[in-house]
């Protein structure tokens, strides 16, 4: 590239560089039209001015590691090396698993100040793959619930409207990708963690299947199969850059895939879909209650998968769906407990874990052996149910959020429609269909409410087909527009 053309390229702002797709950020750093000083800069600033206002970045390192780091970055590319898609790009790992050197808090002041040694394997992948890590996207205690705060770094707030909630548990991650804080941002999902924040800021969240990308390492490797770990990003071919550096085997996590390599998820390609059969769930016959307006919201987005040449067809899957979610909490309640009962005997630490993080290790320790294998049985019959289905469908939608973002200064929404929800999670129950079958599932904007307020899509596919969950989301994207609107604090 002569000098004359970089200078007719090269994004002459902040604001420009900031506002680049992840895919044209990561092609100017190669060709060297931006430096990764300048880049990392840019989205420093806009940080500094946006962050104050929703919180999604939190535990921020220094300014000058960071820029030595980037400098670093540089002088590799000037030498032709690259490490990968993501080299210079800001990232700032969500703070619920480890990353070495950096203050993992687990969004409780148990772990406040708490520095691990190494890191989640994911996280190891994004530094090896070039990223420098500018801080911690924020999280919900433990990851628990849909709605992003904590006693250590506070409540995050709604990329669109800041008065409202930015989802959980990866809510930092959703604002900061929605607000261009960040190019894309790592999340994880085991109740929608991934989809319900996407929902709320208007971006997409991928749930992977599980084995995609690696999730750990953790002290069971055998048997946790809910959380995942997965991309946010504005568009899918960010997504999928995102995705190509999480994904593929690792030994230390046995049941990772190795048929499925990294390159699969790198742009995904154009695909025609015409006569592809879409099945539409809504709201499982009037079984999940929707805040007046979501379900409404969520029809109309159907017409963008008919523009692209899908058929829709309204059903409701035969079974008991009450069983289903007995049978998920159970399950929930068991890994929670697993992971965390060791807090819950100690009374130091018993005293400053939140409620419902009580409420679930107690749950979990009252169960059976048959009671755990009870619901496995109950979920093991529900995959079979939805893979009879995609028999007769390719992929199935419902929404992604049963409400709307609700007020920041609320814990979780206690009703819905005027139903009471019996728990702190049912009114997440729409994300329970997916993970219970093991399905990836991607969150999609699906336009914004009556009251102007963000509402989403999940797009579930059958078992690991995350590539071609990722190329319907792709002629969504492209039919719909909605990725393509910004957020009003963006000016």
């Amino acid at each position: 590239m002569t000098p004359e053309e970089s200078t007719e390229t090269r994004p002459q702002a902040s604001s420009d560089i900031v506002s680049l797709d992840a895919v044209a950020l990561s092609r100017a750093l190669h060709a060297r039209a931006l430096s990764c000083a300048e880049v990392l800069q840019a989205y420093l600033a806009q940080i500094d001015r946006l962050n104050p206002v929703v919180n999604a970045i939190v535990a921020l390192q220094d300014r000058e590691e960071l820029a030595a780091l980037a400098t670093q970055r540089d002088n590799e590319l000037a030498r032709g090396e690259s490490r990968g898609p993501l080299h210079g790009f800001p990232q700032a790992p969500k703070d619920i698993m480890p990353v070495a050197g950096m203050v993992t808090t687990r969004g409780s002041p148990i772990f406040k100040g708490h520095v691990p040694a190494a890191d989640a394997v994911v996280f190891e992948r994004m530094r090896q793959g070039g990223a420098i890590f500018v801080g911690r996207t924020n999280s919900p205690e433990f990851g628990l619930g849909g709605h992003t705060y904590n006693p250590i770094y506070g409540t995050t707030r709604n990329a669109w409207v800041p008065s409202r909630s930015a989802g959980g548990s990866s809510g930092g991650a959703g604002v900061a990708v929605a607000l261009n804080l960040l190019p894309v941002a790592d999340g994880s999902d085991m109740m929608g963690s991934l989809r319900t924040p996407a929902a709320f800021n208007n971006v997409y969240g991928l749930r992977t299947s599980f084995g995609c990308v690696p999730h750990g390492p953790t002290d069971e490797v055998f048997w946790q199969q809910f959380s995942v770990a997965g991309p946010m990003a504005r568009n899918i071919p960010d997504l999928a850059l995102l995705l190509s550096v999480q994904a593929g085997f690792d030994a230390r996590l046995p049941l990772t895939r190795r048929q499925e390599a990294r390159s699969t998820f790198a742009l995904p390609p154009e695909r025609d879909l015409r006569g592809t059969r879409i099945g539409w769930l809504g709201d499982l016959g009037g079984h999940l209650p929707m805040e007046p307006g979501v379900l409404s919201t969520c029809v109309q987005a159907l017409v963008h998968f008919e523009t692209a040449g899908c058929t829709v067809d309204a059903l409701v899957p035969r079974f008991d769906l009450e069983a289903l979610w007995r049978a998920w909490i159970d399950l929930r309640s068991f890994s929670v407990a697993g992971s965390n009962a060791a807090l819950y005997r100690d009374p130091a630490s018993k005293a400053l874990l939140k409620p419902e993080a009580v409420w679930e290790i107690e749950r979990g320790l009252r169960l059976s052996g048959p009671d755990v294998f009870d619901a496995a049985r109950v979920r093991s019959a529900w995959y079979q149910t939805l893979r009879a289905l995609f028999e007769r469908y390719d992929f199935l939608v419902m929404p992604a959020a049963q409400v709307f973002p609700f007020q920041a200064e609320l814990d979780w929404p206690h009703e819905i429609d005027g139903r009471a929800m019996d728990s702190y999670h049912r009114w997440m129950q729409a994300v329970v269909p997916a993970t219970m079958a093991g399905l990836p599932a991607l969150a999609a904007p699906a336009g914004f409410g009556p009251g102007g307020l963000p509402a989403g899509l999940q797009i579930i596919g059958p078992a690991q087909a995350d590539a071609a969950v990722l190329e319907i989301g792709h002629a969504y994207d492209q039919a719909s527009g909605f990725a393509r609107l910004r957020s009003p604090l963006l000016g």
